[in-house]
């Protein structure tokens, strides 16, 4: 029998796009071999990350993919009220995207004239709707078999703050997936928050000097290259999109790829560093669709991306379970130098 290999988890964020973590999350959990330690989560990921806490205090693994499922369909169900949807012509084309959607191309043109204060003075989210029905935040606290760290970045300070198990609440969840162009600021404890990806999609460190697993699995949903360079208005804006909230996290792996360097050169001993091994789950459709179709939570496109996130995971732990606690299947200098 294989031995069940321990691993920490690195979720971005990414909308609708979260359900490809979904799906990664669905098939790690009914795999025998590997055990997630902790996650470290901003955004959509936080939001799997927790859903996946609550779920394992109500009943195991089993528990951890039915709450999973049940918050995705909340997102789904909340989505069918929005007007923001896809055309007719986009469903019979098999276009995900919003780009063509009324709805969608007069939200986006509002969200840049005026903000979220004027033209949304009662603060309606619905995610806040969602994670009080889906989440019981008492078992998160009580969670101990799972590590948390949810990523938000202050308003005020422009640092990011990492709320941990007993930290996590329903506004430090909003507060990670506050976009401010859509959403009021998040107080919390007398400071405000915007979207945790702006400083850490995901954060890194509490992985690496809090938990004891050798092995970070990173769960990308922001391509880092595109083939092509942008010409039109949307497209300029998508790519901005995706630089700016992949910054983070490519500045934080270079940072750790550097000390790890200064640890073999100089034989240090830096904490966890020298020993961290990286490995990444990613997915190439991302880099054909664009920034809107973030906004799509129909069932139809959550469950396309769950079912890619259960086949991504499915071969990447088919072709590197024996690289688990022995080396890197990332290539930094590939990928992020």
């Amino acid at each position: 029998m294989p031995q069940t290999k321990a691993i920490d988890l690195a979720l971005q964020g990414g909308g609708s796009h979260g359900a490809f973590t979904w799906g990664v999350l669905d098939y790690l959990l009914e795999s025998s071999l590997v055990e997630i330690e902790a996650i470290s989560g901003t955004s959509a990921g936080a939001m799997n990350a927790v859903a996946m806490a609550d779920g394992l205090m109500r009943d195991g693994k089993a528990g951890a993919r039915r709450s999973l499922h049940a918050f995705w369909q909340g997102v789904s169900r909340a989505a069918m009220l929005s007007p923001i949807r896809r055309t007719p012509l986009d469903i019979w084309m098999g276009d995900w995207s919003l780009d063509h959607s009324p709805g969608y191309l007069a939200f986006d043109l509002l969200s840049r004239v005026v903000s979220p204060y004027q033209y949304n003075p009662l603060d309606i989210n619905p995610l806040r709707d969602i994670l009080d029905a889906q989440i019981d935040f008492e078992r998160v606290h009580a969670c101990r078999q799972l590590q948390l760290y949810v990523c938000a970045t202050n308003v005020r300070t422009g640092k990011q703050r990492v709320f941990r198990n007993a930290e996590v609440t329903r506004d430090a969840l909003l507060a990670s997936a506050c976009l401010p162009l859509i959403y009021q600021s998040i107080e919390i404890d007398g400071e405000h928050y915007w979207d945790g990806g702006y400083m850490g999609n995901p954060t890194l460190f509490p992985l690496l000097e809090e938990c004891d697993a050798r092995d970070i699995v990173i769960i990308q949903t922001n391509p880092i290259c595109r083939d092509q360079v942008p010409s039109t208005a949307a497209e300029i804006l998508n790519r901005l999109n995706e630089i700016t909230f992949n910054a983070s996290l490519i500045k934080e792996i270079r940072t750790v790829a550097m000390l790890k360097r200064l640890i073999e050169d100089h034989d240090l001993d830096i904490g966890r560093y020298r020993d961290a091994l990286f490995h990444r789950i990613a997915e190439h459709a991302f880099e054909h669709l664009p920034a809107s179709s973030k906004f799509n939570g129909e069932w139809s496109f959550l469950r396309e991306l769950h079912d890619r996130g259960r086949h991504a995971a499915q071969e990447w732990l088919e072709a590197n379970y024996d690289a688990l606690g022995e080396r890197s299947t990332l290539d930094i200098d590939e990928v992020y130098m």
